[in-house]
């Protein structure tokens, strides 16, 4: 079992910065995925930002050159430090952690708001 908790959540304003925090504990060890999802009011949730156990990232078009992703093995947490926010980047955010193999397995944190409005 591995427990996600996000943080850094909160109101801004245009073209201001967040930097959101995922602490993980339990088997950690045996992740090789992490992302960060939102979801939107009225919108399916969506990956924002991947990062694999070889450092290997990935970012939905809309964010690139202002999001980036970013894993601390030895703290067993990840980030998402998120630059030129826009009010379309509102939604909940959450953290997701899982084991791609012959069956996937994944867990989700509970969730942090970010608001971007002036």
């Amino acid at each position: 079992q591995v427990q996600l908790v996000e943080s850094g959540g909160g109101l801004v304003q245009p073209g201001g910065s967040l930097r959101l925090t995922c602490l993980a504990s339990g088997s950690v060890f045996s992740v090789n995925a992490m992302a960060w999802y939102r979801q939107a009011p009225g919108k399916e949730r969506e990956r924002v930002a991947l990062i694999t156990n070889g450092d290997n990232t990935n970012y939905i078009d809309s964010v690139k050159g202002r999001f980036t992703i970013s894993r601390d093995k030895a703290k067993d947490t990840m980030y998402l430090q998120m630059n030129d926010l826009k009010p379309e980047d509102t939604a909940v955010y959450y953290c997701y952690a899982g084991i791609w193999g012959a069956r996937k397995i994944e867990w989700w944190g509970q969730g942090t708001q970010v608001t971007v409005s002036s």
